[in-house]
């Protein structure tokens, strides 16, 4: 009898455990119905969403117009892509739409990077040696709102989830004002911008 009442009270926690497990699930997500012409890139990136998330939420089934389909929560708050958007914005200021999601790259790699802090706004702010990472930190250029473009650069900086080349730095040798960035490896150069990992 007691080997029953131990194996009841066993399948009681698993059941209330799986319940809970299966709520959060459905919690952390929402539903969106397929639009003519959605792909997984065109959702992730109007959403900000990693692409691989979505598509493995959505088991990577074809997308059928009319269908739902399962958006999971973004990684990244919105109140942190405000603020990478506000830093592309200064950063890449006429520089080429590719520069400036190259740019909101370098942010998610330092997040990414244990070089770095772990959090968007940890990352931009960051300090050293008396001096902000990010030029518009310092001049107060990071308190300028964002505009659209800077804003679409950062969702799909955010689709890319980790694709690319690991840059976890930019500079524009023209007005750069240290040699040190010139000792790392050169990743790609986009526009005025340089970048290296």
């Amino acid at each position: 009898m007691k080997k029953f009442k131990k194996l009841i009270v066993a399948a009681g926690i698993l059941v209330s455990i799986s319940a809970f497990t299966l709520t959060n699930q459905a919690d952390a997500a929402t539903n969106r119905t397929i639009q003519s012409g959605d792909t997984y890139w065109k959702v992730a990136k109007g959403f900000g969403i990693p692409m691989n998330d979505l598509m493995n939420v959505n088991h990577s089934k074809p997308l059928i117009t009319g269908q739902n389909m399962i958006l999971p929560y973004a990684t990244i708050s919105e109140a942190d892509k405000d603020l990478m958007a506000r830093l592309v914005r200064a950063e890449a200021v006429g520089e080429p739409y590719a520069g400036k999601v190259a740019v909101a790259v370098v942010v998610l790699n330092r997040v990414k990077s244990d070089q770095f802090p772990n959090t968007v706004s940890g990352v931009i702010y960051e300090k050293s040696n008396g001096y902000y990472a990010f030029t518009p930190v310092q001049n107060g250029e990071i308190n300028k709102p964002a505009d659209a473009i800077s804003k679409k650069a950062v969702n799909e900086a955010i689709a890319l989830d980790g694709k690319g080349n690991g840059s976890l730095f930019f500079y524009n040798p023209k007005t750069a004002t240290s040699d040190w960035v010139s000792t790392r490896q050169a990743t790609v150069t986009i526009g005025n911008h340089h970048f290296a990992r």
